[in-house]
């Protein structure tokens, strides 16, 4: 595996496996507990707008139960609009870290984030094991990473401390 820059000069070997080691140095285990925070999140989300829609099939004597159909989209529609808006949910913030796109390390489009929204809710209901590719992977990408060309990294490494590495548009430094 090639690094992306590996055209800019001067290359050197090291200097590329440093870069890579700190992208995706301890981002599986920062992943789970990422999943943990945003199931409370979205725990949270989800109960408020049950109360919401009870509220509202109350005030409208039953005429409102409809609005409970939305509510299991929630999860997906709370992933979807953090990766595509903020490149991370807070969950991945909280966590230090951040979904980029594989080859210049850009903020995910909002088809990209489809993809991977709805690759990751496909890999819980396969029971998780697309995600167990993630320990396999040199780069700790899943299956939903690899089908939507993101990769998670660790946020700290895009933002200076790496020297040139400080990448907060997409794409790499002007020579």
């Amino acid at each position: 595996m090639s690094h992306p820059y590996a055209d800019r000069e001067p290359y050197d070997a090291r200097e590329a496996w440093a870069l890579e080691a700190a992208l995706s140095d301890g981002t599986i285990s920062r992943r789970i507990l990422a999943f943990l925070l945003d199931g409370m999140f979205v725990l949270l989300l989800t109960g408020f707008l049950w109360f919401g829609c009870l509220t509202f099939v109350l005030l409208t004597f039953g005429l409102g139960w409809a609005l409970f159909g939305v509510l299991p989209f929630v999860a997906p529609a709370y992933n979807w609009f953090w990766l595509s808006a903020v490149a991370a949910t807070p969950g991945q913030a909280i966590m230090g870290l951040t979904v980029r796109d594989k080859d210049d390390l850009g903020r995910p489009g909002v088809l990209a984030a489809l993809v991977w929204t709805v690759g990751f809710y496909a890999s819980l209901a396969l029971s998780g094991i697309p995600l167990l590719l993630a320990l396999f992977d040199p780069r700790s990408r899943t299956a939903h990473d690899m089908l939507s060309g993101l990769v998670v990294v660790r946020s700290r490494a895009l933002t200076g401390w790496l020297g040139h590495w400080n990448i907060t548009s997409g794409g790499p430094p002007p020579a």
